[in-house]
């Protein structure tokens, strides 16, 4: 796998890890709640895919203090040893996420929190039909993306950012045979897709877990 395809974050991981690594001494990083909440509804033993995990923190501890089977997929090789370090009973690949082996299971729920809007707009949109067939039937996805369509450059890599914005994305949802069923934001301004698969998108094709 090439540098570029942890989208310019495995240079700059060792300030990423400094930052993110460890759980904070006073409160919880911004969004935390939103995600805590999501992960809570499901019950334990659920199997969630976090997808651009980066050293864990806080979104696979989350995942696991909910009582979640969690599996990761991280792209930077400094972020997944970190990951490794922390949370070592947890499987990780090391892979982009348009290309994770993690694709040929399923799982309850997948999350891609502060990821999407960092690919291309081909590779967001071949994420969410890998996602949407993942899933099982009932399966919950919850993403994060400015509501609106705009570009920007990244605050920690400097790299190019892109939003869909919200009615490209309901319709990449539903021509995946996925369903918007919500969204919030949270205290910085973030903007999360609550995301259902219903048993009637039921894929006869998907793989064993």
């Amino acid at each position: 796998m090439s540098a570029d395809g942890s989208n310019g974050y495995e240079a700059i991981a060792h300030l990423y890890v400094a930052g993110r690594g460890t759980r904070p001494i006073v409160g919880d990083a911004i969004g935390a709640a939103t995600v805590r909440a999501w992960a809570q509804g499901f019950p334990p033993g659920a199997t969630v895919l976090d997808l651009g995990s980066g050293p864990g923190e806080p979104g696979t501890r989350i995942l696991q203090e909910a009582g979640l089977a969690t599996c990761a997929v991280e792209a930077s090789a400094t972020m997944v040893a970190a990951f490794r370090e922390r949370f070592p009973g947890v499987p990780i690949e090391h892979s982009t996420v348009e290309a994770s082996e993690f694709f040929g299971r399923t799982f309850d729920g997948v999350l891609a929190w502060g990821l999407l809007f960092l690919l291309e707009p081909g590779a967001q949109a071949l994420v969410i039909d890998k996602v949407a067939r993942a899933l099982v039937p009932g399966g919950r996805f919850l993403f994060t993306a400015p509501s609106q369509p705009l570009e920007w450059l990244d605050a920690m890599t400097g790299r190019p950012s892109q939003s869909l914005g919200a009615p490209a994305y309901e319709r990449l949802l539903r021509d995946a045979g996925l369903t918007w069923v919500d969204d919030a934001q949270d205290e910085g301004g973030n903007h999360y897709y609550f995301v259902e698969k219903t048993p009637s998108t039921l894929d006869l094709d998907v793989p064993e877990r």
